[in-house]
């Protein structure tokens, strides 16, 4: 999401601080900071911490993006604050922001594991062609999702993107899982 959101807005991604990779930018005259982790994702918040703390980022600013299998794929949900639902990396950036849980994510889906299929080795596959598509269209809708909510903040924009994903995630219960 970082990189199509970067590509989409001109955003070289060049610089390395806090073990993240980042990139600064203007939307819409709007100041964007991005960042990606470059630890495993277990550990994200031993960069999100720090670089939240670096730059004096009150956490509502503060956007986090990750995976969640409990969502079918392709699907994105955006929310103002939330717990860590069992995701490792979201319960190491809790942690690095001193256990405060009130910073917005958006969760791009990625489905359940299909049968008895380990949830690890799930995470740590490749995306088959359909499950790439939905990723892929899940991206574009995210980037769309993203320079709305810079102009029309948190609430409108989970309101208006929330809404239209739930619509997609009717349409998606008809497709197989990846």
């Amino acid at each position: 999401m970082i990189d199509a959101f970067a590509e989409s807005q001109g955003i070289a991604m060049n610089t390395l601080h806090c073990k993240a990779i980042f990139g600064q930018g203007f939307v819409g005259g709007i100041p964007v900071f991005l960042a990606k982790p470059q630890t495993y994702m277990n550990l994200c918040g031993e960069s999100t911490g720090p670089l939240g703390a670096y730059y004096k980022l009150p956490l509502t600013r503060v956007l986090v993006f990750h995976d969640d299998m409990n969502l079918p794929c392709g699907v994105l949900r955006l929310h103002d604050k939330g717990g860590h639902g069992s995701h490792n990396g979201l319960k190491s950036v809790i942690y690095h922001f001193r256990g405060n849980r009130e910073f917005p994510r958006l969760r791009i889906g990625i489905g359940r594991p299909p049968g008895q299929m380990d949830p690890k080795a799930f995470l740590l596959q490749k995306f088959n062609r359909t499950a790439q598509e939905r990723i892929d269209d899940a991206l574009k809708e995210g980037v769309a999702a993203l320079k709305l909510l810079l102009s029309k903040g948190l609430t409108e924009t989970a309101r208006i993107f929330n809404t239209d994903q739930k619509y997609k995630h009717i349409r998606y219960q008809t497709l197989p899982t990846p």
